[in-house]
């Protein structure tokens, strides 16, 4: 079939009402769209019938992580362009169905129908997480689930993509410069230093990930951790590493849920990237149950990723690829909805600290380690998870960079009825006074 390019370039203008800002390669050879620009690559019909029985997102993400629809050039410039083509063009741009009421549109999807023929559905790929609605949403179970799907891929392909630090949070970056393990090291040090750890202390990390917050503040600051994930390959990693730094007698790595975490008081909490994974409809239980862990004066530090707010916040709706290929059932928040959140579970938050851009430059940091060992990682884990890692962190790069998406962080203190809080008088000095 001749011209297949022109024949998506086409229809893909009709149905945006805007010009296509890349350029398609299709799988008999054609090409169509602005010379110079980078490709869409469509390797298979197939990519047609993913997006014709899921139109939309999903519909893409499943033609993607399939490898039926690549990029032919710098996946940043082409992920910036497609975002200003399907989803950042104003309210006033025509939706899909209104597109759908001009005749020349339907004839033009029937074209693609026949285009994409034979018309079966295809199969999900297997990287996709399976389940039936979100009517149960943040029980202890589905949580696991959840968790496991994302976390338990292997720590040899973690270790490719994060580097030696094995962090899976933003970084804090002293310049552009800094190295990425550097970064990630300061990271750790300020969150002990806004929890103002000493030596004797006990501090609570929830969602411990592979124990590097553990190891670092009972390394550098003397104090006893316990920390707790969901992730049985997480806790068996952390807890070599653990041994290998001669630390057992002071961290403690538990497989459990922070609801089931009954031991306190404890002198701090640390959660770093965790509480994405909480779900709107459980966060104040979680801000509860924090709250009681911590002894009177004791400091939460949550580092957490939000979404900008909407002027109608019932609308708000889960990204089909996050949740259905790399974070099930995660929700974002804005920020101002989590502090007001912790406040009502009995908190005194004393800071936030915006680090959007930081974040940027962590996953760009990640992209690149994925990039430079590609094969391996396709090794590692598989073809289709590292399309999905490729394709999640560049776009959420750019996320971050555009200011559609940050990521905070929260000091809060569970401050006495005296309301000594043990805060520093100015902001930003984080030792406790004496």
């Amino acid at each position: 079939m001749q011209n297949a390019a022109l024949r998506l370039k086409s229809l893909a203008e009709q149905l945006m009402g805007a010009p296509l800002p890349v350029r398609i390669r299709a799988w008999d050879g054609s090409e169509a769209g602005p010379p110079g620009a980078p490709a869409l690559v469509v390797r298979s019909r197939r990519a047609l019938r993913h997006l014709l029985w899921k139109p939309g997102e999903l519909g893409l993400a499943r033609a993607w992580v399939a490898g039926d629809l690549d990029v032919d050039g710098d996946l940043y410039e082409v992920l910036d362009r497609m975002a200003e083509f399907i989803w950042e063009r104003g309210e006033d741009a025509p939706g899909l169905r209104q597109a759908l009421r001009d005749p020349r549109v339907r004839a033009a999807a029937r074209s693609l129908l026949a285009l994409s023929a034979p018309f079966l559905p295809p199969a999900p790929p297997p990287e996709e997480m399976r389940r039936h609605g979100r009517l149960h949403l943040h029980t202890k179970g589905s949580d696991r689930r959840a968790v496991s799907h994302h976390y338990d891929v292997g720590n040899d392909f973690y270790e490719l993509v994060l580097g030696p630090s094995m962090v899976y949070s933003c970084a804090y970056w002293a310049s552009p410069d800094s190295t990425l393990e550097d970064a990630q090291r300061a990271k750790l040090e300020l969150i002990c230093q806004k929890l103002a750890l000493k030596p004797g202390m006990r501090l609570l990390d929830v969602g411990c990930g592979w124990g590097s917050m553990a190891i670092h503040a009972a390394r550098e600051h003397g104090v006893t951790v316990v920390g707790v994930t969901l992730s049985q390959e997480q806790a068996t990693y952390a807890r070599k590493r653990i041994a290998d730094e001669g630390l057992t007698d002071r961290i403690e790595i538990r497989v459990q849920d922070y609801r089931d975490v009954r031991d306190g008081p404890y002198d701090a909490i640390s959660s770093i990237g965790m509480a994405e994974h909480v779900g709107s409809e459980r966060y104040l239980e979680y801000a509860h149950d924090l709250y009681a862990l911590l002894k009177p004066g004791g400091r939460l530090l949550n580092h957490q990723i939000a979404r900008r707010p909407r002027a109608d916040e019932s609308a708000y709706e889960v990204d089909e690829f996050i949740d259905a290929y790399v974070f099930p059932d995660g929700e974002l928040a804005p920020v101002g909805t989590t502090v007001g959140l912790l406040e009502r579970a009995g908190f005194e938050v004393r800071d936030v600290e915006a680090i959007r851009e930081h974040y940027a430059l962590t996953l760009r940091g990640w992209v690149a380690n994925l990039e430079a060992g590609w094969p391996e990682a396709q090794r590692l884990t598989s073809p289709g998870r590292a399309r999905v890692w490729r394709l999640y962190m560049a776009a959420s790069a750019l996320a971050f960079e555009r200011n559609r998406i940050g990521v905070n962080q929260v000091l809060a203190v569970k401050t006495p009825e005296s309301g000594a809080s043990g805060m520093p008088l100015r902001a930003r000095e984080w030792r406790a006074q004496p």
